[in-house]
């Protein structure tokens, strides 16, 4: 898992029928203390996360197709899966 920061989202008018009502985000990566730590990445979010929000982000295959679907089997490299109210003892 890695923290994050939601810079944006992604517009899709048609995708796979396993994403419908799922939002693609953009986000980057985040050091603890708040410093950029790599490049952007899209994920799935799971919990309605928006815009400036600092997210947790599962960035393995199984595990964030079935933390953002229900089930595993569609092909996510990525998921949002929880938002981040702080972190302490950065």
């Amino acid at each position: 898992m890695i923290l994050a920061r939601v810079i944006g989202n992604v517009v899709a008018t048609q995708k796979d029928h396993r994403y419908e009502g799922g939002r693609i985000m953009v986000v980057r990566p985040t050091n603890p203390d708040g410093s950029d730590a790599g490049d952007e990445l899209l994920a799935l979010d799971s919990v309605d996360a928006g815009v400036g929000d600092l997210v947790v982000v599962v960035r393995e295959g199984w595990s964030a197709s079935t933390s953002a679907t229900g089930s595993p089997g569609a092909a996510i490299d990525s998921a949002i899966i929880g938002i981040v109210d702080t972190v302490e003892g950065a």
